[in-house]
């Protein structure tokens, strides 16, 4: 049994890029997979195009970044609905910095989450504002990696409703 306030998560990844010859040499396997868990749909993967992956599949460095940008809206989406902050748009266009080291290897050294908000009135916005950073700072995934996660938010005010 868990303990309190304990979650586990299961995923499955299974390679589909047997080409004929298995791995029998770099180039003769493709770096296709499926990315699955029980009750969602799977997620195409690969690896990225400069390591030999597809361009229509997503790769693991991508799906980490995705992982940040929705743990940070989540998170933010839940503090402004309990801080009385009325979102009506979200959308977030993250980027992140992996560098190569000699070996093969690499790790990410930056991700920037790039939100842009639109709040109801005109008094929210400084709080929208604000909560970017306690966002930050609850997101599991942020907590989880070893490298910054910065974010450079923008909040806007929506449209007034037309009048009837």
């Amino acid at each position: 049994m868990a303990a309190a306030g304990q979650h586990t998560y299961e995923t499955e990844v299974v390679w589909t890029g047997n080409l004929g010859t298995g791995t029998s040499t770099y180039r003769s396997y493709g770096r296709t997979h499926e990315v699955r868990a029980p009750g969602v749909p799977p997620i195409p993967g690969s690896s990225d195009p400069a390591f030999r992956g597809e361009r229509d599949r997503w790769n693991p460095e991508q799906l980490l970044l995705a992982a940040l940008s929705q743990c940070h809206m989540l998170a933010y989406l839940h503090l402004c609905a309990v801080n009385g902050v009325t979102v009506t748009a979200y959308t977030d266009r993250a980027s992140g910095t992996m560098q190569e080291t000699p070996g093969g290897s690499g790790h990410f050294t930056r991700a920037t989450l790039h939100p842009v908000v639109e709040v109801a009135a005109p008094e929210m916005v400084a709080k929208a504002v604000a909560l970017h950073a306690e966002a930050h700072d609850v997101c599991f995934i942020a907590n989880s990696v070893n490298f910054p996660v910065d974010h450079e938010g923008v909040v806007t005010l929506a449209a007034p409703a037309p009048s009837a």
